[in-house]
């Protein structure tokens, strides 16, 4: 399959275009600023295009003959909580939708994020119950975790016009490469995220999971929670759910179950395949 990979040079990029590699692919490779440093430039496998994706005549321009994409191209956080963050991010996702369906690219999975939940950007972490699924009220506070929700119901609309596209939403945790890295000594400052984290190989895994499954495990646009599902702390998770969030109740059969952590990703263990494996 040829894929193309928006944001190929950025820390989530680099890990998704090396893991696509690996599983056989071909790369068209996206970004606005040119690597010195990567890992893939001279694979016969991967293309490079140094395009702005706010153009839309260029972004259609570069998807041309492509069977999917993987839509990684954004700003990874607030930044200076004003404007940049968000009116980049959302012009880009949707040029990038709207260049697929003019381009008969059903095949479309975007890096969203668990910040659309009011979590560590936010004034103040504000959670509705455990685990958190993709039912959970979305709630941000601050412009990135709003341009991903919005990049989200762009999805929504572009599957309404567009009914044979297929698109993901994949909500990353923290993209780190070892749970040591991810660790955290400061619980209190950590709240927000709910000490989690996904190891970066295992997201990429998802990304093109979301892709490259059979169409009809799904139609549509989906969301799917990707995190791992221990902590990067040592303490259980009821111990830290009952010192900083005494008063949020969780799911019945929850705890039960035995399963631990604070999110729940069974959907895309359901319709991806995807479960979270540390890798290194």
């Amino acid at each position: 399959m040829k894929i193309v990979i928006t944001g190929c040079n950025g820390g989530v990029g680099r890990r998704v275009v090396l893991w696509v590699l690996k599983e056989g692919h071909t790369v068209v490779g996206v970004d606005r600023v040119i690597a010195q440093d990567t890992d893939f430039y001279d694979n016969p496998a991967f293309s490079f295009h140094l395009v702005d994706l706010k153009d839309f005549d260029a972004t259609l321009k570069v998807f041309e003959g492509c069977d999917a994409i993987i839509q990684l191209a954004a700003f990874a956080q607030p930044m200076d909580y004003k404007t940049k963050v968000h009116n980049d991010n959302v012009v880009i996702t949707w040029n990038v939708l709207r260049a697929a369906a003019e381009l008969g690219i059903d095949r479309v999975a975007l890096a969203s994020s668990v910040n659309v939940l009011r979590g560590l950007y936010s004034t103040e972490p504000i959670f509705h119950y455990f685990p958190i699924d993709e039912i959970h009220p979305c709630e941000p506070d601050e412009p990135y975790g709003l341009s991903k929700l919005i990049a989200e119901t762009q999805a929504d609309t572009i599957v309404r016009r567009y009914p044979s596209m297929r698109v993901a939403s994949i909500r990353i945790h923290w993209f780190v490469p070892t749970r040591a890295r991810a660790y955290r000594q400061d619980h209190f400052s950590a709240r927000g995220d709910l000490w989690g984290y996904v190891q970066m190989d295992s997201a990429a895994d998802a990304f093109l999971r979301a892709v490259t499954v059979e169409m009809d495990h799904w139609t549509g646009h989906e969301i799917f929670f990707i995190a791992a599902p221990q902590l990067a702390v040592d303490e259980d998770w009821l111990e830290l759910k009952e010192k900083y969030f005494p008063d949020v109740p969780v799911k019945p059969g929850w705890v039960e179950s035995g399963t631990k952590g604070f999110f729940d990703c069974s959907k895309a263990e359901r319709l991806l395949g995807w479960v979270h494996t540390d890798y290194a």
